[in-house]
């Protein structure tokens, strides 16, 4: 009996021994993040952040909910794949105490040529194809009325559909389509307002469009990627290093130079 007591002791010891030689370096940061851009833009902080003693840990994810679950349970110091208002829904309905800290870029809306190579151009009474999902329909709506294409009722913001419709000089036809699909219709629409992503999926360039969503629109700043972790961490000496590092003319000119304007820096 003490033999077998004497090994459940040394075997709990060992246990805890373990346990402790798990436990996170202080100067480890370990980030969550979408494979693009966010884990690209991560890897160019990666020197930066060598340089003042820290080692940078990118975990990638293919999910909006192991990320922020990861965040709030400490797994995770910080992450970097969402939008403001999505990690206000996400506490919302979860439950967790995460926000963002500073916001590094935004994916650009634009307006791409269909049947019509230029906005002027546009026909009375064409067809004019936006994302049917409510979020990016208000950002595709905006955008057109950006573009004097249409005008919205005052004051309705990123909430716009199309009944807030308040003046359409050309008569335009909006069609309401999924956002996935666009890219594949523009030759039976005059034009169509595409996300990035699914604007370089299809082999498209940002920089072909007729308009892009600017840095400094409601849009833009609405939905720009953050750096989001728990709250109460937002002065750890790491966390403000991977901050400034994010922000840095080295981050700038990486998403310049690698997205062609389908990813644009927001500071």
């Amino acid at each position: 009996m003490k033999k077998i007591i004497s090994i459940i002791l040394i075997a709990l010891v060992t246990l805890s021994l373990c346990v402790g030689c798990t436990q996170k370096d202080e100067n480890t940061i370990i980030v969550g993040a979408s494979a693009t851009p966010h884990a690209e833009i991560l890897e160019t902080v990666k020197p930066i952040l060598e340089e003042q003693g820290y080692k940078l840990e990118i975990k990638v994810y293919d999910d909006y909910i192991l990320p922020n679950t990861a965040t709030e349970d400490g797994d995770l110091d910080a992450n970097y794949f969402q939008h403001t208002p999505y990690l206000e829904s996400f506490n919302t309905e979860n439950g967790t105490h995460l926000t963002g800290i500073i916001a590094v870029h935004y994916e650009p809306y634009g307006i791409y040529a269909g049947t019509s190579t230029t906005l002027k151009d546009i026909p009375d009474g064409a067809a004019v194809a936006v994302p049917n999902d409510p979020t990016n329909e208000a950002r595709a709506l905006q955008l057109l009325a950006d573009n004097g294409l249409i005008t919205l009722k005052e004051g309705v913001g990123l909430a716009a559909t199309k009944n807030d419709i308040v003046d359409n000089p050309k008569n335009l036809d909006i069609k309401e389509m999924e956002a996935a699909i666009i890219p594949g219709c523009l030759d039976s629409v005059a034009v169509a307002v595409i996300n990035g992503n699914y604007a370089i999926s299809a082999g498209l360039k940002v920089a072909d469009a007729l308009a892009v969503e600017d840095k400094n629109s409601a849009a833009a700043q609405t939905y720009a990627n953050i750096l989001a972790l728990k709250e109460g961490n937002q002065d750890l000496p790491a966390i403000k290093a991977l901050k400034e590092a994010l922000l840095s003319d080295t981050v700038k000119e990486f998403i310049q130079t690698k997205y062609e304007g389908a990813v644009v820096a927001i500071f």
